[in-house]
């Protein structure tokens, strides 16, 4: 059982990652697109919201696993647990950064003025994000590595 919820839990933070490098992958091509082109590839991101539901279970994952492994492991379980609270705060990081953004431009279908400070603080906080998540999918590497406790 606690090998099959160390998968789950690599692969749902694997999961948050991708996204956000996908993001910052992207910024360097897109951060300066003149309006109508920079409107046209935000189209590209409609749906992308279920990825919430991925990132609050991988919080929860993390968490199990840090619960799991804090009585033999105690190492290994905070690293679990911070990987939650990473993940967690790119949550923090999107709802004060992004979604505004998202919100001020009905998800980047509506040119609102100063359109370019939103692009601005969308591109970056998708960034920051995806440096955030790349540490707390390390740390939940390091914790799904951790030696297992002897068999009963």
């Amino acid at each position: 059982m606690l090998t099959v919820l160390k998968i789950l839990t690599l692969f749902l933070t694997m999961l948050t990652l991708a996204p956000g490098l996908a993001h910052l992958f992207e910024l360097p091509n897109k951060i300066d697109l003149p309006r109508d082109a920079y409107f046209t590839v935000q189209g590209l991101y409609a749906g992308w919201a279920w990825s919430g539901v991925v990132i609050v279970a991988a919080v929860v994952a993390n968490l199990a696993l840090a619960w799991r492994l804090r009585r033999y492991n105690r190492k290994a379980a905070m690293f679990a647990a911070a990987s939650a609270v990473l993940i967690a705060v790119s949550l923090i990081v999107f709802f004060n950064y992004t979604f505004p953004a998202n919100q001020a431009t009905a998800n980047w279908t509506t040119i609102p003025e100063g359109w370019e400070r939103l692009r601005t603080t969308w591109e970056y906080s998708h960034a920051v994000n995806a440096l955030i998540n790349t540490v707390a999918f390390l740390a939940t590497a390091i914790a799904t590595t951790a030696t297992s406790p002897p068999s009963r």
